[in-house]
């Protein structure tokens, strides 16, 4: 970078060189799984660029540690921590009560919590752990805030999707695995499909609202998020990799495409688009690809089929 010119955006840019000349006054932010890595991070950039700042967390003593630090190192002592657990529909439904008694505005969303490649599992109401955390329990939360993304709009959702969703379509005839070998690979690229599915329906059901629908791929960064990682997930991973060796970001890097999607003017008006790298990425169903999005990723038909889906298994409806 060095120019700070905003066409020069890439790999490594890193949060604040997104952010350089932006200012956020005013605007709220919500963040999940801000007690750490990537979410502690864009917490941190965008409180220090004047936006209030509303981090959830598992484990609230965490949260409110990020949450004396960003306050410490920016000045703005706006942010506060919520407890969530998006593997809990109850503890998501407690959640939006709580944040809707309190704010009736939300100018960004950054669904960013996530689970990758554990164990089988289930959450507290029997979904699959991967599906059920990363995309059901972010679906419930948007849905019942959106009231508060529309008394905010212009407004943006951003959803951490992955790279991974190049491992899996949403297998819709088994998405929980009952009739197929669990493989936490594929439980997980069919999470982040559906994350990047959930995007594309957002946008078209909020756009002409004027709230915008994003999904992210953050890079490889070594967080807590590869917590179940073993040295075989590492060499499979670089096997699928450009050049055989796996190119690692900065935690500053990884959160700065989320910082891009919730912020840049470039994407003004536009939505239901995957960026990667602090760009719109484009379609690429080659074989042997790494860059780009599939096309099942961002297939307009699928999106419909999984956003009804979600609200069956939520047991909620939303006509946005």
């Amino acid at each position: 970078m060095g120019n700070g010119a905003r066409d020069n955006f890439g790999h490594d840019t890193t949060t604040d060189e997104v952010l350089a000349g932006i200012d956020l006054s005013g605007k709220l932010a919500l963040i999940t799984g801000g007690s750490g890595g990537l979410g502690a991070e864009t917490a941190r950039a965008l409180a220090a660029h004047g936006a209030r700042v509303v981090l959830t967390a598992r484990d609230i003593a965490k949260g409110q540690g990020v949450a004396q630090q960003i306050g410490e190192s920016t000045g703005n002592k706006t942010v506060e921590v919520e407890e969530l657990e998006l593997g809990s529909l109850a503890s998501i439904r407690n959640f939006a009560e709580r944040f809707l008694s309190r704010h009736n505005t939300i100018d960004l969303l950054i669904n960013n919590a996530g689970v990758m490649a554990c164990p089988f599992g289930t959450t507290t109401d029997g979904f699959e752990l991967q599906f059920g955390t990363n995309h059901l329990g972010h679906f419930l939360m948007t849905g019942l805030l959106t009231p508060a993304l529309i008394n905010g709009a212009p407004a943006r959702i951003v959803s951490l999707s992955s790279r991974g969703h190049q491992m899996s379509p949403v297998v819709f005839d088994d998405i929980p695995f009952e009739h197929r070998a669990y493989e936490k690979w594929s439980a997980y690229g069919q999470s982040k499909t559906a994350n990047v599915l959930f995007a594309v329906e957002l946008e078209r059901r909020l756009g002409p609202k004027t709230v915008h629908a994003y999904a992210v791929h953050p890079g490889v960064i070594p967080t807590d998020l590869s917590r179940h990682m073993v040295p075989e997930d590492f060499e499979f991973l670089q096997k699928r990799a450009p050049t055989g060796n796996l190119r690692f970001k900065s935690v500053e890097a990884g959160a700065a495409t989320s910082v891009f999607a919730a912020t840049a003017p470039e994407l003004e008006g536009r939505g239901g688009v995957y960026l990667e790298d602090c760009g719109v990425a484009e379609v690429n169903d080659a074989e042997d690809a790494v860059d780009g999005v599939r096309s099942y990723a961002v297939d307009s038909a699928a999106a419909d089929r999984l956003w009804s889906l979600s609200e069956e298994l939520v047991g909620q409806t939303f006509s946005l």
